[in-house]
């Protein structure tokens, strides 16, 4: 696959904190309709990689190129990429004064300059696909954990975006709420959606992912198919990884 074929190209991408680097030389493609999971220990970078991509956090060295536009740290880049990116996080990060559908419309009037009309039709739509249309005058205080995270999804998917980037969306949840979440995230992979998500969900990730991306220390340690993956790991860290967390 070619960088002009990729939603997602990084070449040597770096970032560093102060007396820590967090990534190191990050070299990643990923396809229009791809689905990929990014998995591996605590402090590992995923997170800071997915958070790279449309820059809440910014890259010091390398290139990032997120679709087709380059990702400097000009306000331009940042802005155009943002309006072609969906992200989802841990703790939904909703707005918790407005109604759930006003939280899904706001982006689509103000990034995107939808009437107001036209906005509410378009959160209608994606609240239905995430299956909580009748969620729609609530606030988030009032849903449950896994209902604010699908709000979430619903809330990215109104900014019609190229990929959705996922960061750990399941791990504040109760385990009875995973699934609902996990459910909705599979849907959208079968649609086709361009999904790069950071999780500790190996059933998910052998039931949808495209490509597994093994994490450690800011590098990618391994990458390939679910298959391979979680039959055999090809790394020592990966096999520890994969021991700890099966078991």
């Amino acid at each position: 696959m070619s960088a002009s074929d990729s939603v997602v190209s990084a070449k040597k991408v770096s970032k560093f904190f102060t007396g820590f680097q967090a990534l190191k030389d990050i070299d990643l493609n990923v396809a229009k309709g791809e689905t990929i999971v990014v998995c591996g220990p605590s402090g590992s970078g995923k997170s800071t990689l997915i958070r790279c991509l449309n820059a809440l956090e910014q890259h010091q060295s390398g290139e990032l190129v997120v679709c087709g536009i380059e990702l400097t740290s000009s306000r331009q880049s940042i802005d155009a990429v943002r309006r072609r990116t969906g992200m989802v996080f841990q703790n939904f990060n909703l707005f918790p004064h407005m109604t759930v559908i006003e939280n899904c419309m706001i982006a689509p009037m103000k990034v995107k300059g939808m009437s107001r009309d036209e906005a509410r039709a378009t959160a209608e739509r994606f609240l239905k696909r995430v299956h909580i249309p009748e969620q729609a005058d609530k606030y988030p205080a009032q849903l449950s954990g896994g209902q604010q995270q699908r709000v979430a999804i619903a809330r990215a998917l109104s900014m019609s975006p190229d990929v959705m980037l996922f960061d750990e969306p399941t791990s504040a949840l109760d385990p009875e709420m995973v699934r609902e979440v996990l459910d909705t995230m599979v849907e959208l992979a079968k649609e086709g959606s361009t999904m790069i998500c950071v999780t500790h969900e190996m059933n998910f990730a052998r039931q949808v992912a495209d490509r597994v991306i093994f994490m450690d220390r800011g590098t990618i340690v391994e990458s390939g198919a679910p298959e391979a993956f979680f039959a055999n790991p090809q790394t020592d860290r990966a096999r520890e990884f994969l021991a700890q967390i099966l078991h």
